[in-house]
């Protein structure tokens, strides 16, 4: 299972009119722990921004799975109750859990959560769908796969 960190990088960016204008963008990263996520976005994020930036907070998710879309650039946090019976009280109880889903809109992003949520056996309710302010999500394999492609024997 991942462990989803936030890391904010600020830096100064060129606006569209020419102006600097000092920005504060969060980012997703997958590492183990608060020093790797640091050690990841500065890795991942260097060759975007020209100039120097810092790494401004890092703050661990309580995101439990991300559904990715090959159209989606915006992401999109679903908020889902699972509803469970105790066997022993016969009460419901619901556990709020986290999906983080990449869509182009809101209608895409619920399309595509249910699509991700389709062979579920679990009952469910959605609580909430709110667009994120993440700039972009760093999951541990796409480091490994540029990796991978920079050694000459793969």
């Amino acid at each position: 299972m991942a462990l989803w960190f936030e890391c904010k990088v600020k830096f100064d960016k060129i606006q569209d009119n020419g102006s600097v204008k000092k920005v504060n963008e969060p980012y997703l990263v997958d590492a183990l722990s608060f020093t790797e996520a640091e050690a990841r976005i500065i890795e991942m994020i260097t060759p975007y921004i020209s100039g120097e930036f810092t790494i401004s907070a890092v703050k661990k998710t309580k995101i439990s799975e991300i559904f990715w879309s090959d159209g989606g650039d915006k992401y999109y946090m679903v908020k889902v109750m699972f509803v469970t019976l105790d066997e022993k009280t016969a009460v419901e109880k619901r556990t709020a859990s986290f999906i983080l889903v990449q869509a182009s809109d809101f209608r895409d992003a619920l399309e595509s959560f249910e699509k991700g949520m389709k062979g579920t056996m679990a009952d469910y309710e959605i609580a909430s769908i709110t667009e994120t302010a993440l700039m972009d999500v760093f999951p541990i394999n796409a480091q490994q796969q540029t990796d991978n492609s920079d050694n000459p024997s793969n």
